[in-house]
């Protein structure tokens, strides 16, 4: 178990490594942040001051090298619009972002799980066709226009709901929090059922399928043979065997909220992260880019880490295939 740990993580350094090298790379051609730094009235030799200053002039690898190490520590220089290290505003936006995409997994996964069940089990009902029927509506329609449709039947047409910002927040040792706020809870409404539907559709599709086909094994009708409750069948049965696979893909939805969650913060102006990096590419804030991805890939890399282990965990017949050849 150790082992195979110690090499996962090894391959999630190799991996962050080249997405940051990726990342690094691709942004010194978007545009030169020289120019939405200063005015024009800025002299040449101003330019030139600062963009020695920056660090600009340098090789790239010279860059990279010093934005990889920097970054290991937790630093990724400063933003040229902002004028302030890059780490206090993911300190800032942070919060709101893992908030929003913490609510969003949460309603995803209690809720596309048992509707999966429900329509694996009563595929044939009235009920499982109307959950049918909104999941193809909710993989086929957009993000932004969900948001759009939300903010116009709430937000504006009955006001019940604000229709951008995160409302009032409550800072608990540098943690900022709208849990704890009556507008704080009322704004994470619409952006959290934008941004889980896609992913609450997807995984009830997933375990529908996963769990019709446990459903036809042998094992299962084994137990039905020896008159065991459907509840225990369906529930205990069916469904353990349902998790193996819909773990690995439901680890990566729940990056994928995380990554995905820029769309829906700009819908909802949510001062988040991925409000910050659309921001930075209109002003070609390259250390702010830079960082957003390689914190997203950071997060995928753990998310993956995790499904690992709890796949290894889960899946018994991993355990043997590694005793197996180690044993040779």
């Amino acid at each position: 178990m150790i082992t195979f740990i110690i090499q996962r993580i090894l391959q999630s350094v190799l991996v962050m490594l080249t997405v940051a090298l990726i990342a690094f790379g691709l942004f010194r051609y978007v545009g030169d942040p020289i120019n939405n730094m200063v005015g024009q009235d800025t002299s040449t030799e101003e330019r030139a001051e600062l963009r020695e200053r920056l660090g600009l002039n340098d090789a790239f690898l010279v860059q990279f090298g010093r934005f990889a190490i920097n970054a290991a520590q937790g630093e990724f220089g400063f933003s040229y619009q902002h004028r302030r290290p890059v780490s206090d505003l993911i300190v800032e936006r942070l919060p709101a972002t893992l908030e929003l995409s913490l609510v969003s997994a949460i309603l995803a996964l209690f809720i596309g799980i048992p509707m999966g069940v429900y329509t694996a089990i009563r595929r044939n009902g009235a009920v499982s066709h109307a959950f049918m029927t909104l999941s193809l509506i909710g993989i086929s329609l957009p993000t932004f226009l969900i948001g759009i449709l939300l903010i116009l039947f709430f937000g504006v047409i009955l006001r019940w709901l604000p229709t951008f910002g995160r409302g009032d927040v409550v800072e608990i040792g540098g943690w900022t929090t709208g849990f704890l706020t009556a507008s704080g809870l009322k704004s994470l409404i619409m952006p959290a059922i934008t941004l889980a539907l896609f992913q609450m559709t997807l995984i009830m599709r997933l375990v529908r399928a996963e769990m019709l086909e446990v459903l036809r094994t042998d094992f299962v009708k084994f137990g039905r043979a020896r008159g065991l409750p459907d509840r225990y069948v369906h529930f205990v049965t069916a469904l353990k065997n349902t998790l193996v696979p819909v773990i690995t893909i439901t680890g990566l939805q729940l990056g994928s909220i995380i990554a995905f969650a820029i769309i829906t913060e700009s819908v909802f102006q949510w001062p988040g992260m991925g409000l910050l990096f659309i921001q930075a590419i209109g002003e070609v804030d390259i250390p702010v880019m830079a960082a957003y991805l390689v914190l997203i890939a950071f997060f995928f890399v753990v998310i993956n880490l995790v499904v690992d282990v709890l796949y290894y965990v889960v899946d018994p017949r991993l355990r043997v295939d590694r005793a197996d050849s180690g044993g040779h």
